[in-house]
């Protein structure tokens, strides 16, 4: 019965360490494309650069939450059996 409880502990503390990188990742990976926003200047840039900054911003916030995600869905379906 300990073991099953400590293996849940563990399982517990995995999941939140995931999480919290999920939400720092996000965060800097944002942070990092809102400082260039404006250190390239985008801002004054024409409507097809900052829709082509926007998707490529979009598509790495995508990337880094879809590896947390699927980190995240694995350490709660538990070892394979």
């Amino acid at each position: 019965m300990r073991r099953v409880a400590g293996e849940m502990a563990e399982r517990a503390d995995r999941l939140r360490r995931e999480v919290v990188a999920l939400v720092v990742l996000v965060l800097v990976v944002d942070g990092l494309f809102i400082g260039g926003y404006f250190a390239a200047g985008v801002a004054r840039a024409p409507g097809a650069v900052k829709l082509g900054y926007a998707a490529v911003w979009t598509l790495a916030t995508m990337g880094v939450v879809l590896r947390g995600l699927t980190r995240i869905r694995a350490i709660r379906a538990g070892p394979e059996r």
